[in-house]
């Protein structure tokens, strides 16, 4: 083979290799344009195909779509731990309009990520209810999560968003949001995100698991846990850094989520002392908004020595998750009447 083949050689590759990268490029580009336009979890971005509905999915990417919705002017973020407070329930008692927006398995990072994407949908909400439970008591200022979370679909840069639309995964709901977009009959999810894990518990039979009821019942060790033992708690501290900056008309309430006897610290303990100082912080991140009540559940009674009224040690039954939510209502109500 002489130079001038050679020459005509790489030049043939380089003319495939800059089709392919155009190629590629195009498809790359068609498939974003696609993404953005379908706006696979009715996120805002694009309200082209805006159904005005939420497709079936988790609560993960449900509240980007939940957490917009103007029909909403109060919501109620946390975990499972306070998921079975019923919105239809505060909205009767208040005649605020609330959205669930807790998500299970998530803690704090995820949560005020959540908080922040309906404030800016809602700057000024008339309602806003946080559930603080042990998971914001680490003293990591990272807000590690232990389960994947879509920060990206509630991230205010674009950029991130973009790059968030790129996984198999989100492209696989472009596809299946196409399909519920053109679908003769479009199944819905919950408008108020209100989902009852009690119906799911004892569909499982786990009132009878003897598994959980061993965990139910084994008391904590008196030791801190690792990464919990303060004195630093900088999840309470962005809580109140994002609670400063609410307006003064919005009423916030923090809970302290019920726990069963056997999982609350004995006294005088190191873990007992611990979780003070971690309750004693988000109470004061609490106080840098001036229209705001704290509902401990987790104060001693009764009611938390009674293994019927619990699945495990943090997740309660409707007889303890209605009383909580008719005192977060009433302290809605105590907080909207003051000037």
């Amino acid at each position: 083979m002489g130079p001038a083949s050679g020459s005509h050689g790489r030049q043939d590759w380089a003319a495939f290799a800059r089709r392919f990268l155009g190629t590629a490029i195009g498809l790359l580009a068609g498939y974003l344009t696609l993404a953005v336009l379908i706006d696979p979890y009715d996120s805002g971005r694009s309200t082209l195909f805006s159904a005005g509905a939420v497709r079936p999915q988790g609560p993960r990417t449900a509240a980007a779509s939940r957490g917009r919705d103007p029909a909403f002017a109060g919501a109620v973020f946390g975990n499972s731990h306070i998921q079975l407070i019923e919105p239809a329930r505060l909205t009767a008692a208040t005649g605020i309009p609330f959205v669930q927006l807790s998500v299970p398995g998530t803690g704090p990072g995820e949560q005020l990520a959540l908080l922040g994407w309906f404030l800016r949908h809602h700057p000024a909400p008339q309602a806003v209810i946080l559930s603080v439970d042990d998971f914001w008591c680490t003293d990591d200022p990272a807000l590690p999560n232990d389960k994947p979370f879509p920060f990206w679909l509630y991230s205010p840069d674009p950029l991130a968003y973009l790059h968030g639309l790129l996984r198999f995964s989100v492209a696989q709901e472009v596809v299946g949001r196409i399909g519920w977009l053109v679908g003769a009959r479009r199944k819905r999810a919950a408008a108020d995100g209100w989902s009852d894990y009690e119906l799911d518990f004892l569909k499982r039979g786990t009132l009878d698991d003897e598994r959980l009821r061993v965990m139910r019942e084994t008391p904590l060790p008196d030791a801190a846990a690792p990464g919990k033992a303060g004195p630093d708690f900088p999840a309470a501290d962005r809580l109140g850094t994002a609670l400063a900056a609410l307006p003064a008309e919005t009423a916030v309430v923090l809970v302290f989520p019920p726990v069963y006897a056997a999982g609350l610290p004995r006294p005088g303990t190191p873990r007992a002392q611990a979780e003070a100082a971690c309750r004693s912080a988000a109470s004061a991140a609490l106080q840098r908004h001036g229209r705001s009540a704290l509902i401990d559940a987790r104060r001693e009674r009764p009611a938390l020595h009674d293994p019927g009224l619990f699945f495990d040690q943090t997740h309660y039954r409707h007889a303890l998750a209605r009383p909580l939510a008719d005192a977060i209502a009433a302290a809605l109500v105590r907080l909207r009447g003051t000037p």
